[in-house]
């Protein structure tokens, strides 16, 4: 898990001074109307990181296995209202989101991540699979949509 920490909190550090170097229209314009601009990425991250949060909090102490509820996305960055917000505060939210995650993750006893998640589709996954799916998403948007030329 100490690596899954140590690559958030790399990422909560680089993101906001990666975004200090772009202006407002850049992080809001939308390259396909079908698309969401880099600031609803980020908000769709924030979105990513509460519904995780609490994933990763119930999982604890809920039956298991723990049956992952899965969220309308599209739904969500629409309602949160990114796309009128500005980047400071979507990037605050993100990076707060993120700390607490990691408060989180550091206080798993390592019996618990072995817990069991039913992710939909009859697939089983361990708690630590999750975690570690959470930062793989998280680091396809950044990598593959927010900072590329």
């Amino acid at each position: 898990m100490q690596s899954v920490i140590d690559k958030l909190s790399f990422w909560i550090n680089t993101v906001p001074k990666e975004f200090s170097y772009m202006t407002e229209l850049e992080v809001s314009e939308r390259t396909n109307p079908n698309k969401w601009s880099k600031k609803e990425i980020i908000g769709h991250l924030c979105d990513s990181a509460m519904n995780n949060l609490e994933r990763f909090i119930k999982i604890q102490y809920e039956e298991q296995p723990f049956i992952i509820t899965p969220y309308n996305q599209e739904q969500w960055v629409l309602l949160q209202d990114y796309e009128n917000s500005s980047i400071e505060e979507v990037l605050n939210l993100w990076c707060s989101l993120n700390k607490q995650i990691i408060r989180v993750i550091e206080k798993i006893p390592s019996e618990k991540r072995s817990y069991l998640c039913d992710i939909g589709n009859k697939q089983i996954r361990t708690f630590e699979w999750l975690i570690e799916d959470y930062l793989e998403h998280m680091e396809h948007h950044l990598n593959n949509q927010v900072f590329v030329d």
